[in-house]
């Protein structure tokens, strides 16, 4: 190999690095946060968060967010799940999801999302709590 097909290679391999390691970075940038941490205890509640990138402080709209759970995990009740159904958002940049939230305490929403263009998952985990 000669010394300028070495020096290619060697910009190829920095290149390549530095895109991977960009990319994997970046989806770190992401969080969802709750727009209200409490709900009142019962039926067909809707709790709603926004997927926020840190770095602009800028909501991210058209996220695909595939998966929820929502538990009483954070009460050391991890086998108290109940169903978790998106419904359509209210403004760009935020997700809402109907739940009926059978008692009052502390609720884990565990969410995943892609962000377009970006390559890895956010996974976020959030409390909810819920009053009487």
């Amino acid at each position: 190999m000669t010394t300028s097909n070495l020096a290619r290679a060697a910009m190829a391999a920095l290149i390549a690095t530095t895109f991977a390691t960009a990319a994997r970075a970046e989806i770190k940038n992401y969080e969802f946060q709750l727009v209200q941490p409490t709900v009142k205890a019962g039926a067909d509640r809707i709790v709603t968060v926004r997927l926020v990138d840190k770095t602009s402080g800028k909501t991210v709209p058209d996220a695909v967010v595939f998966a929820s759970r929502l538990d009483m995990a954070p009460d050391g009740m991890q086998e108290m799940a109940t169903k978790v159904t998106p419904v359509p958002g209210s403004e760009p940049g935020t997700y809402r999801f109907k739940a009926t939230f059978g008692m009052a305490g502390r609720w884990q929403l565990s969410l995943g999302a892609k962000v377009q263009g970006e390559s890895g998952t956010v996974d976020n985990k959030l409390v909810v709590t819920a009053e009487q």
